[in-house]
């Protein structure tokens, strides 16, 4: 599967932002999805992730409660709806698909893959 993510932008802390990944290929309905970001001069690490059915969804503790993970697989895209934004979030966020045979909850990035370009989120205090 391929995977383009887009949405980034600029934004002040405590607006919103929605990115979208959408997914080439008939089979996006079969992957589990998740977010990941990387900030300048650190490691990428685990935003949140979704099952293929959108019924199981999980996030990083620094994201909970501010971030929503969503699908349609209707229309090949995942999406995060990114709002209370804080200048910590500003990051390259990738959208990626997990790998089968990972946990019900694997948040390392080994545990992905087809990562796709990324959308830049810049959050101004």
């Amino acid at each position: 599967v391929q995977l383009q993510a887009s949405g980034g932008g600029l934004v002040q802390a405590g607006g919103s932002l929605r990115l979208s990944c959408e997914a080439s290929g008939r089979t996006f309905s079969y992957y589990d999805m998740g977010w990941f970001r990387q900030a300048l001069g650190k490691e990428r690490e685990f935003v949140a992730a979704i099952s293929w059915s959108g019924s199981t969804t999980y996030y990083a503790d620094s994201v909970k409660g501010r971030f929503i993970i969503s699908r349609d697989n209707a229309k090949n895209t995942v999406y995060l709806q990114m709002n209370s934004l804080k200048p910590e979030d500003t990051a390259l966020y990738y959208c990626a698909a997990k790998r089968d045979g990972t946990s019900d909850y694997a948040a390392r990035v080994t545990d992905f893959y087809s990562w796709g370009q990324g959308t830049l989120v810049t959050v101004s205090s």
